[in-house]
């Protein structure tokens, strides 16, 4: 067998390589019949259900069909929903009880990466710590024997079956007529974004609709600005209430308000968590250890209970499930809802919540957070080091007396006027600093003060 670099590609939470140098059609087919043989484990049964899907990059329909072949080839009922985002995947694994799904995607990579999404019955996430090192292992032994072969079934009805669940945690009658500029960045939002507001009053503005694993106009990860420069250029040449964009896959979710600037993550996961606050009062609420102190501000002042999590739209989930939270908001852009049949990325209720907020505040969406604005943001800014774990170390014996100090996921230190995240990359020799402070020269003073010690030799 070709010999694959596993350590390389296997990632925390998922798979990801450079098509085909890294992973091509004949790891596809291990992994196919070794992920049917991980999940006849799990649920202690031959014979199991598999949903499949794939993202709109150029690999994907060949990488699909080796994966396809290897879980039949090992026993797999395959169900094919097509072209899926990754919301909508989580949605048929989960809504439908089958045993469990990968997806083809790289997510927000370059259009040269592929790779694998997967997850159990009630899309629940598979990574390192959860079978994703068990299933890379009976990769590298190699030693399948075929059993009966499985058969394959196609269902291309998912996206709808969806939107009509997602409509009913939608106040329709209440949202506004708006003009909405969207952005999936020719990736797979689109299709959700289309059929969501086809339900939706108002004009909604398509941007970069055409799946293209090209990405013919930008990357799609609205994670970095320079991303989003279209999209809030056309939010203020059409006057537009507000704009959307969406990542590669669609599992993440970035709005621009109507002067063309991004409205941050830390206060939409706070602002989103009020109308399950409402439906459900006193739940626990989750959010990742990343500053912004405006989340947990947010959650106290509707009555809920704030739990903080460590990064990584798998722990969080996992957390959820643990502490049986309602909502969970990434400061990356993943917005979670506790289901009936499962945890996962909900960005269309999420879209219609803020619509319905909006609406009844009868504010632009400026106006309608600047009171959210408190506190004053560094950004992530990431910083190469030779030892992160002991450059923490250093950081934690460099700060004495605070607040409180937290070592959930690398550091967190909280002083009167400011406080921050240190931590350390899953994947890279890198430290990533998040700091807060409640005014600008504060931010300024101690990220640099930061900067310079995480730096230095």
């Amino acid at each position: 067998m070709k010999s694959f670099d596993l350590q390389k590609i296997v990632k925390a939470y998922d798979i990801r390589g450079i098509y085909p140098t890294e992973l091509d059609e004949l790891f596809a087919y291990k992994l196919g019949q070794a992920f049917t043989l991980f999940i006849q484990d799990a649920v202690e049964k031959k014979e199991v259900s598999i949903v499949v899907a794939s993202d709109m990059r150029l690999s994907s329909p060949s990488l699909k069909q080796s994966l396809v072949t290897g879980l039949i080839d090992q026993g797999a009922t395959v169900i094919d929903i097509g072209l899926a985002s990754a919301p909508t995947f989580y949605f048929a694994v989960a809504y439908h009880n089958y045993d469990g799904g990968l997806i083809v995607t790289a997510s927000h990579n370059p259009k040269e990466y592929n790779g694998f999404k997967m997850v159990r019955k009630h899309s629940i996430p598979i990574s390192i710590g959860s079978g994703l090192q068990s299933i890379r292992e009976m990769i590298e032994q190699d030693e399948f024997s075929s059993g009966c072969k499985g058969s394959l079934l196609k269902k291309d009805d998912i996206l709808k079956t969806q939107i009509d669940h997602d409509l009913t945690f939608i106040q329709q009658d209440k949202i506004k007529p708006y003009t909405i500029v969207a952005d999936p960045a020719n990736a797979m939002g689109s299709l959700y974004l289309e059929e969501l507001f086809s339900h939706l009053p108002g004009h909604l503005i398509k941007m970069n609709f055409d799946l293209d694993g090209r990405f013919p106009a930008h990357q799609a990860d609205p994670l970095n600005e320079e991303n989003l420069i279209q999209l809030k250029q056309r939010v203020l040449e059409e006057h537009a209430d507000f704009g959307i964009a969406t990542d590669g896959d669609g599992d993440r979710l970035f709005f621009v308000d109507e002067k063309g600037e991004v409205v941050p993550s830390h206060i939409l996961r706070g602002v989103l968590a009020k109308p399950f606050l409402e439906q459900h009062p006193g739940a626990s609420i989750c959010y990742d250890i990343r500053p912004g102190k405006i989340t947990k501000d947010i959650i106290l002042k509707f009555g809920g209970k704030p739990i903080i999590t460590r990064v990584g739209h798998s722990l969080i989930k996992e957390k959820m499930r643990e502490i049986n939270a309602v909502f969970a908001g990434e400061s990356s852009g993943h917005y979670f809802l506790r289901f009936d049949h499962g945890y996962y990325e909900a960005p269309i209720i999420m879209i219609g919540k803020i619509l319905e907020q909006l609406s009844a505040s009868n504010q632009s969406f400026s106006a309608f957070i600047k009171p959210y604005k408190k506190y004053v943001h560094s950004g992530e800014i990431n910083s190469k080091v030779s030892n992160p774990l002991e450059k923490i170390k250093e950081i934690i014996s460099l700060h004495p007396n605070p607040l409180s100090i937290t070592q959930l996921d690398g550091v967190s230190i909280e002083y009167e006027n400011y406080w921050f995240n240190v931590r350390a990359s899953n994947t890279e020799p890198l430290i990533r600093l998040n700091l807060e402070a409640i005014n600008k020269e504060i931010m300024v003073k101690q990220r640099n003060r930061l900067l310079t010690i995480i730096q230095s030799n």
